[in-house]
Protein backbone atom coordinates (compact mmCIF):
# COMPACT_ATOMS: atom_id res chain seq x y z
CA UNK A 1 0.00 0.00 0.00
CA UNK A 2 1.32 3.43 -0.91
CA UNK A 3 1.87 5.69 2.07
CA UNK A 4 -0.91 8.30 2.12
CA UNK A 5 -0.06 11.96 1.65
CA UNK A 6 -0.31 14.11 4.79
CA UNK A 7 -0.86 17.84 4.47
CA UNK A 8 -1.09 20.97 6.57
CA UNK A 9 -2.63 20.71 10.06
CA UNK A 10 -2.64 16.89 10.02
CA UNK A 11 -5.09 16.61 7.11
CA UNK A 12 -4.60 14.37 4.11
CA UNK A 13 -5.47 10.95 2.78
CA UNK A 14 -6.14 7.71 4.66
CA UNK A 15 -4.55 4.31 4.15
CA UNK A 16 -6.63 2.51 1.53
CA UNK A 17 -6.74 -0.63 -0.54
CA UNK A 18 -8.72 -1.10 -3.75
CA UNK A 19 -11.18 -4.00 -3.39
CA UNK A 20 -13.88 -5.61 -5.53
CA UNK A 21 -16.97 -3.50 -6.09
CA UNK A 22 -20.35 -4.62 -4.75
CA UNK A 23 -22.52 -5.82 -7.63
CA UNK A 24 -24.86 -2.83 -7.25
CA UNK A 25 -21.97 -0.42 -7.95
CA UNK A 26 -20.38 -2.21 -10.91
CA UNK A 27 -21.63 0.48 -13.30
CA UNK A 28 -19.71 3.27 -11.51
CA UNK A 29 -16.45 4.02 -13.45
CA UNK A 30 -14.19 4.55 -10.46
CA UNK A 31 -12.33 2.31 -8.00
CA UNK A 32 -13.95 1.03 -4.80
CA UNK A 33 -11.67 1.02 -1.76
CA UNK A 34 -11.45 -0.12 1.85
CA UNK A 35 -9.92 2.48 4.16
CA UNK A 36 -7.92 2.02 7.34
CA UNK A 37 -5.47 -0.56 8.65
CA UNK A 38 -4.94 -3.82 6.80
CA UNK A 39 -6.99 -6.93 7.47
CA UNK A 40 -3.86 -8.68 8.80
CA UNK A 41 -3.10 -5.90 11.28
CA UNK A 42 -6.73 -5.81 12.45
CA UNK A 43 -6.62 -9.56 13.14
CA UNK A 44 -3.31 -9.15 14.97
CA UNK A 45 -4.80 -6.46 17.23
CA UNK A 46 -7.89 -8.60 17.94
CA UNK A 47 -5.71 -11.52 18.99
CA UNK A 48 -3.90 -9.37 21.55
CA UNK A 49 -7.11 -9.07 23.57
CA UNK A 50 -7.75 -11.99 25.93
CA UNK A 51 -11.18 -12.92 27.27
CA UNK A 52 -13.09 -9.75 26.31
CA UNK A 53 -16.54 -9.32 27.89
CA UNK A 54 -17.86 -7.89 24.62
CA UNK A 55 -16.70 -6.30 21.39
CA UNK A 56 -18.23 -2.90 20.62
CA UNK A 57 -18.25 -1.70 17.01
CA UNK A 58 -19.46 1.69 15.87
CA UNK A 59 -20.61 2.86 12.43
CA UNK A 60 -20.67 6.22 10.69
CA UNK A 61 -21.81 6.70 7.09
CA UNK A 62 -24.72 4.44 6.17
CA UNK A 63 -23.02 3.42 2.91
CA UNK A 64 -19.93 2.20 4.79
CA UNK A 65 -21.82 -0.81 6.15
CA UNK A 66 -19.78 -3.40 4.14
CA UNK A 67 -16.74 -2.42 6.23
CA UNK A 68 -18.80 -2.68 9.41
CA UNK A 69 -19.95 -6.16 8.40
CA UNK A 70 -16.35 -7.23 7.65
CA UNK A 71 -15.17 -5.98 11.05
CA UNK A 72 -17.94 -7.90 12.81
CA UNK A 73 -17.17 -11.10 10.91
CA UNK A 74 -13.47 -10.86 11.79
CA UNK A 75 -14.28 -10.16 15.44
CA UNK A 76 -16.49 -13.26 15.56
CA UNK A 77 -13.82 -15.32 13.82
CA UNK A 78 -11.19 -14.45 16.44
CA UNK A 79 -13.53 -14.39 19.46
CA UNK A 80 -16.43 -16.70 18.49
CA UNK A 81 -18.11 -16.80 21.94
CA UNK A 82 -17.98 -13.06 22.67
CA UNK A 83 -21.06 -10.88 22.03
CA UNK A 84 -20.59 -8.22 19.34
CA UNK A 85 -22.57 -5.03 19.96
CA UNK A 86 -23.10 -2.62 17.05
CA UNK A 87 -23.97 1.04 17.52
CA UNK A 88 -23.43 4.33 15.73
CA UNK A 89 -25.10 6.31 12.96
CA UNK A 90 -25.66 3.52 10.40
CA UNK A 91 -27.13 1.26 13.11
CA UNK A 92 -29.56 3.97 14.16
CA UNK A 93 -30.59 5.35 10.76
CA UNK A 94 -30.87 1.91 9.11
CA UNK A 95 -31.82 -0.27 12.07
CA UNK A 96 -33.72 -2.97 10.13
CA UNK A 97 -30.94 -3.23 7.56
CA UNK A 98 -28.33 -3.54 10.32
CA UNK A 99 -30.36 -6.25 12.07
CA UNK A 100 -30.60 -8.26 8.84
CA UNK A 101 -27.15 -7.68 7.35
CA UNK A 102 -24.55 -6.84 10.00
CA UNK A 103 -24.36 -10.20 11.85
CA UNK A 104 -23.98 -8.32 15.17
CA UNK A 105 -25.43 -10.05 18.22
CA UNK A 106 -27.02 -6.79 19.40
CA UNK A 107 -27.81 -3.53 17.61
CA UNK A 108 -27.99 -0.41 19.81
CA UNK A 109 -30.35 2.21 18.41
CA UNK A 110 -30.30 4.87 21.15
CA UNK A 111 -27.87 7.71 21.70
CA UNK A 112 -26.14 9.45 24.60
CA UNK A 113 -26.28 7.78 28.00
CA UNK A 114 -29.05 5.49 26.75
CA UNK A 115 -26.51 4.00 24.34
CA UNK A 116 -24.26 3.16 27.29
CA UNK A 117 -27.29 1.81 29.19
CA UNK A 118 -28.10 -0.56 26.32
CA UNK A 119 -24.54 -1.91 26.29
CA UNK A 120 -24.52 -2.46 30.06
CA UNK A 121 -27.88 -4.20 29.88
CA UNK A 122 -26.47 -6.65 27.31
CA UNK A 123 -23.43 -7.39 29.46
CA UNK A 124 -25.28 -7.74 32.76
CA UNK A 125 -28.61 -9.04 31.43
CA UNK A 126 -30.50 -6.66 33.70
CA UNK A 127 -32.34 -3.40 33.17
CA UNK A 128 -30.20 -0.55 34.50
CA UNK A 129 -32.15 2.70 34.99
CA UNK A 130 -30.46 5.78 33.48
CA UNK A 131 -31.72 9.32 33.92
CA UNK A 132 -30.68 12.24 31.73
CA UNK A 133 -28.15 14.21 33.75
CA UNK A 134 -26.12 17.02 32.11
CA UNK A 135 -23.53 16.90 34.91
CA UNK A 136 -22.88 13.21 34.23
CA UNK A 137 -22.68 13.73 30.46
CA UNK A 138 -20.16 16.56 30.89
CA UNK A 139 -17.98 14.36 33.06
CA UNK A 140 -17.78 11.40 30.66
CA UNK A 141 -14.21 10.30 29.81
CA UNK A 142 -12.41 11.84 26.85
CA UNK A 143 -12.34 9.81 23.61
CA UNK A 144 -9.52 7.22 23.66
CA UNK A 145 -7.26 9.03 21.19
CA UNK A 146 -4.32 8.07 23.42
CA UNK A 147 -4.58 4.55 21.95
CA UNK A 148 -3.50 5.83 18.52
CA UNK A 149 0.14 5.37 17.55
CA UNK A 150 0.34 9.04 16.60
CA UNK A 151 -2.02 11.94 17.29
CA UNK A 152 -1.90 14.50 14.47
CA UNK A 153 -4.95 16.41 15.69
CA UNK A 154 -7.92 16.03 18.02
CA UNK A 155 -11.56 15.94 16.94
CA UNK A 156 -13.60 17.63 19.63
CA UNK A 157 -17.31 18.10 20.42
CA UNK A 158 -18.52 20.91 22.64
CA UNK A 159 -22.19 20.05 22.04
CA UNK A 160 -24.51 17.44 20.57
CA UNK A 161 -27.68 18.02 18.60
CA UNK A 162 -28.78 21.21 16.87
CA UNK A 163 -31.59 23.75 17.37
CA UNK A 164 -32.18 23.93 13.61
CA UNK A 165 -34.35 21.43 11.73
CA UNK A 166 -32.77 21.30 8.27
CA UNK A 167 -34.67 19.17 5.77
CA UNK A 168 -31.55 17.26 4.66
CA UNK A 169 -30.01 16.61 8.10
CA UNK A 170 -30.47 13.73 10.57
CA UNK A 171 -28.99 15.56 13.57
CA UNK A 172 -32.33 15.99 15.34
CA UNK A 173 -33.18 12.29 14.97
CA UNK A 174 -29.77 11.23 16.28
CA UNK A 175 -29.77 13.78 19.11
CA UNK A 176 -33.26 15.06 19.86
CA UNK A 177 -31.95 17.33 22.64
CA UNK A 178 -29.48 20.16 22.05
CA UNK A 179 -26.90 19.63 24.81
CA UNK A 180 -23.80 21.76 25.42
CA UNK A 181 -20.87 20.87 27.63
CA UNK A 182 -19.63 23.10 30.41
CA UNK A 183 -17.03 25.53 28.94
CA UNK A 184 -14.68 24.76 31.84
CA UNK A 185 -14.65 21.06 30.93
CA UNK A 186 -13.93 21.88 27.28
CA UNK A 187 -10.97 24.08 28.23
CA UNK A 188 -9.65 21.29 30.45
CA UNK A 189 -9.90 18.77 27.61
CA UNK A 190 -8.02 21.00 25.17
CA UNK A 191 -5.32 21.60 27.78
CA UNK A 192 -5.06 17.85 28.47
CA UNK A 193 -4.36 16.90 24.85
CA UNK A 194 -2.01 19.84 24.32
CA UNK A 195 0.07 19.33 27.47
CA UNK A 196 0.05 15.52 27.56
CA UNK A 197 0.53 14.82 23.84
CA UNK A 198 1.72 18.09 22.30
CA UNK A 199 -1.38 18.46 20.12
CA UNK A 200 -1.77 21.87 18.46
CA UNK A 201 -4.64 21.26 16.02
CA UNK A 202 -8.24 20.85 17.18
CA UNK A 203 -11.16 20.26 14.81
CA UNK A 204 -14.64 21.09 16.09
CA UNK A 205 -17.32 18.68 14.88
CA UNK A 206 -20.32 20.42 16.47
CA UNK A 207 -23.48 20.87 14.42
CA UNK A 208 -24.08 24.31 15.98
CA UNK A 209 -20.83 25.66 17.41
CA UNK A 210 -21.81 29.36 17.34
CA UNK A 211 -25.33 29.15 18.80
CA UNK A 212 -25.49 31.49 21.84
CA UNK A 213 -21.75 31.95 21.42
CA UNK A 214 -21.46 34.56 24.19
CA UNK A 215 -22.30 31.90 26.80
CA UNK A 216 -20.48 29.00 25.17
CA UNK A 217 -17.70 28.97 22.56
CA UNK A 218 -16.71 32.60 23.25
CA UNK A 219 -16.18 31.66 26.91
CA UNK A 220 -14.04 28.69 25.82
CA UNK A 221 -11.89 30.76 23.47
CA UNK A 222 -11.41 33.60 25.96
CA UNK A 223 -10.35 31.06 28.59
CA UNK A 224 -7.82 29.48 26.24
CA UNK A 225 -6.46 32.88 25.18
CA UNK A 226 -5.78 33.77 28.82
CA UNK A 227 -3.69 30.58 29.10
CA UNK A 228 -1.54 31.70 26.11
CA UNK A 229 -1.38 28.28 24.48
CA UNK A 230 -0.14 27.94 20.90
CA UNK A 231 -3.18 26.25 19.33
CA UNK A 232 -4.91 26.07 15.96
CA UNK A 233 -8.64 25.42 15.47
CA UNK A 234 -10.64 24.14 12.51
CA UNK A 235 -14.35 23.90 11.68
CA UNK A 236 -14.87 21.10 9.10
CA UNK A 237 -18.55 20.75 10.09
CA UNK A 238 -19.31 24.36 9.05
CA UNK A 239 -20.36 27.40 11.05
CA UNK A 240 -23.76 29.07 10.81
CA UNK A 241 -23.21 32.39 9.05
CA UNK A 242 -25.81 34.08 11.26
CA UNK A 243 -23.53 33.69 14.30
CA UNK A 244 -20.50 35.47 12.83
CA UNK A 245 -20.66 38.98 14.22
CA UNK A 246 -17.66 41.30 14.08
CA UNK A 247 -16.77 40.49 17.71
CA UNK A 248 -17.00 36.71 17.16
CA UNK A 249 -14.95 36.90 13.95
CA UNK A 250 -12.25 38.85 15.79
CA UNK A 251 -12.25 36.36 18.69
CA UNK A 252 -11.96 33.38 16.31
CA UNK A 253 -8.96 34.96 14.63
CA UNK A 254 -7.25 35.89 17.89
CA UNK A 255 -7.83 32.40 19.30
CA UNK A 256 -6.08 30.74 16.37
CA UNK A 257 -8.82 29.49 14.03
CA UNK A 258 -7.18 28.56 10.74
CA UNK A 259 -9.78 26.61 8.74
CA UNK A 260 -13.14 28.38 8.58
CA UNK A 261 -15.99 26.60 6.82
CA UNK A 262 -19.31 28.39 6.39
CA UNK A 263 -22.60 26.58 5.81
CA UNK A 264 -24.13 28.63 3.02
CA UNK A 265 -25.63 25.65 1.10
CA UNK A 266 -27.34 27.89 -1.48
CA UNK A 267 -27.61 31.59 -2.31
CA UNK A 268 -31.31 31.15 -3.14
CA UNK A 269 -33.02 32.68 -0.08
CA UNK A 270 -36.40 31.26 -1.10
CA UNK A 271 -34.87 27.77 -1.15
CA UNK A 272 -33.36 28.43 2.28
CA UNK A 273 -36.83 29.06 3.69
CA UNK A 274 -37.85 25.63 2.40
CA UNK A 275 -34.65 23.82 3.45
CA UNK A 276 -33.47 25.18 6.77
CA UNK A 277 -34.38 28.78 7.58
CA UNK A 278 -30.85 29.44 8.82
CA UNK A 279 -29.71 32.09 6.29
CA UNK A 280 -31.51 35.35 5.51
CA UNK A 281 -30.82 38.04 2.94
CA UNK A 282 -27.38 39.61 3.41
CA UNK A 283 -26.21 37.37 6.29
CA UNK A 284 -23.61 35.50 4.24
CA UNK A 285 -22.14 38.71 2.85
CA UNK A 286 -22.01 40.19 6.36
CA UNK A 287 -20.28 37.08 7.75
CA UNK A 288 -17.57 37.16 5.07
CA UNK A 289 -17.07 40.89 5.58
CA UNK A 290 -16.64 40.41 9.34
CA UNK A 291 -14.19 37.54 8.88
CA UNK A 292 -12.07 39.57 6.45
CA UNK A 293 -12.03 42.59 8.78
CA UNK A 294 -10.83 40.25 11.53
CA UNK A 295 -7.86 39.15 9.39
CA UNK A 296 -9.00 35.95 7.65
CA UNK A 297 -7.98 35.49 4.01
CA UNK A 298 -10.07 34.27 1.08
CA UNK A 299 -8.32 30.89 1.21
CA UNK A 300 -9.18 30.48 4.90
CA UNK A 301 -12.89 31.31 4.42
CA UNK A 302 -14.22 28.13 2.82
CA UNK A 303 -17.93 27.96 1.99
CA UNK A 304 -19.94 24.76 1.58
CA UNK A 305 -22.43 24.66 -1.30
CA UNK A 306 -24.91 21.78 -1.41
CA UNK A 307 -25.16 19.95 -4.71
CA UNK A 308 -27.46 17.09 -5.69
CA UNK A 309 -30.54 18.04 -3.66
CA UNK A 310 -33.91 16.72 -4.89
CA UNK A 311 -35.40 19.26 -7.28
CA UNK A 312 -32.30 21.47 -7.26
CA UNK A 313 -31.20 22.97 -10.58
CA UNK A 314 -27.62 23.06 -11.85
CA UNK A 315 -28.03 26.76 -12.62
CA UNK A 316 -28.88 27.43 -8.96
CA UNK A 317 -25.60 25.81 -7.87
CA UNK A 318 -23.69 27.78 -10.47
CA UNK A 319 -25.15 31.09 -9.23
CA UNK A 320 -24.17 30.21 -5.66
CA UNK A 321 -20.58 29.37 -6.67
CA UNK A 322 -20.26 32.72 -8.48
CA UNK A 323 -21.67 34.63 -5.51
CA UNK A 324 -19.19 33.02 -3.12
CA UNK A 325 -16.29 33.95 -5.40
CA UNK A 326 -17.58 37.48 -5.91
CA UNK A 327 -17.80 38.06 -2.15
CA UNK A 328 -14.20 36.93 -1.62
CA UNK A 329 -14.64 33.45 -0.13
CA UNK A 330 -13.60 30.01 -1.40
CA UNK A 331 -16.34 27.62 -2.62
CA UNK A 332 -16.46 23.92 -1.68
CA UNK A 333 -19.04 21.62 -3.24
CA UNK A 334 -20.76 19.37 -0.68
CA UNK A 335 -22.66 16.49 -2.30
CA UNK A 336 -26.04 15.72 -0.75
CA UNK A 337 -26.47 12.25 0.78
CA UNK A 338 -30.10 11.07 1.21
CA UNK A 339 -30.65 9.78 4.75
CA UNK A 340 -33.56 7.96 6.41
CA UNK A 341 -35.37 9.84 9.21
CA UNK A 342 -34.73 13.24 7.65
CA UNK A 343 -37.67 15.45 6.59
CA UNK A 344 -36.44 15.27 2.97
CA UNK A 345 -36.23 11.46 2.87
CA UNK A 346 -39.56 10.75 1.17
CA UNK A 347 -38.88 13.36 -1.50
CA UNK A 348 -35.41 11.88 -2.06
CA UNK A 349 -36.88 8.37 -2.49
CA UNK A 350 -39.44 9.58 -5.00
CA UNK A 351 -36.94 11.38 -7.26
CA UNK A 352 -33.96 8.98 -7.16
CA UNK A 353 -33.18 6.50 -9.94
CA UNK A 354 -31.60 4.30 -7.26
CA UNK A 355 -33.41 2.14 -4.73
CA UNK A 356 -32.14 4.19 -1.79
CA UNK A 357 -34.85 2.87 0.52
CA UNK A 358 -33.52 -0.70 0.57
CA UNK A 359 -29.80 -0.33 -0.30
CA UNK A 360 -27.68 2.07 1.83
CA UNK A 361 -24.82 1.82 -0.69
CA UNK A 362 -26.91 4.17 -2.83
CA UNK A 363 -26.79 6.85 -0.11
CA UNK A 364 -23.21 7.49 -1.23
CA UNK A 365 -23.06 11.20 -2.02
CA UNK A 366 -20.52 10.73 -4.81
CA UNK A 367 -23.31 9.07 -6.83
CA UNK A 368 -25.47 12.22 -6.62
CA UNK A 369 -28.35 9.73 -6.27
CA UNK A 370 -31.12 12.36 -6.40
CA UNK A 371 -30.01 14.00 -9.64
CA UNK A 372 -30.75 12.61 -13.10
CA UNK A 373 -28.06 11.80 -15.66
CA UNK A 374 -28.36 15.14 -17.47
CA UNK A 375 -27.61 17.03 -14.27
CA UNK A 376 -24.73 14.71 -13.35
CA UNK A 377 -23.10 15.38 -16.73
CA UNK A 378 -22.86 19.08 -15.86
CA UNK A 379 -21.02 18.54 -12.57
CA UNK A 380 -17.66 18.82 -14.34
CA UNK A 381 -18.61 22.36 -15.40
CA UNK A 382 -19.34 23.25 -11.78
CA UNK A 383 -16.06 21.79 -10.56
CA UNK A 384 -14.12 23.72 -13.22
CA UNK A 385 -15.83 26.92 -12.09
CA UNK A 386 -14.92 26.20 -8.46
CA UNK A 387 -11.26 25.60 -9.43
CA UNK A 388 -11.15 28.85 -11.43
CA UNK A 389 -12.35 30.84 -8.41
CA UNK A 390 -9.90 29.10 -6.06
CA UNK A 391 -6.96 29.85 -8.34
CA UNK A 392 -7.94 33.46 -9.02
Amino acid sequence: MAKPVRRLYGTGKFWRKTVSKPASLEHIPRPYSRYGITRQLFIKELKKITNPAAILITSLMTYWYPGVKDAINLAKEIHPDVPVILGGIYARLCREHALQISAADYVVTEGGLHNLKSVLNVLHQIDIPVRENPAVESALPYPAFHMLHKIDYIAILTSTGCPYRCQYCASHFLNSRFFRRDPTHIIQEVQYWHRSYGVQDFAFYDDALLVDSHTHIAVVMEGLLRRKLKLRFHTPNALHVRGISHDIALLLHQAGFRTIRLGLETSDIKQHHELDGKVSEGEFERAVHNLKRAGFTKKEIGTYILIGLPGQSVDSVERTIKLVGMKGATPYLAEYSPLPHTPMWEKACSCSDYDIASEPLFHNNTLLPCWDEDKRKRVRELRRLVNQIRQA
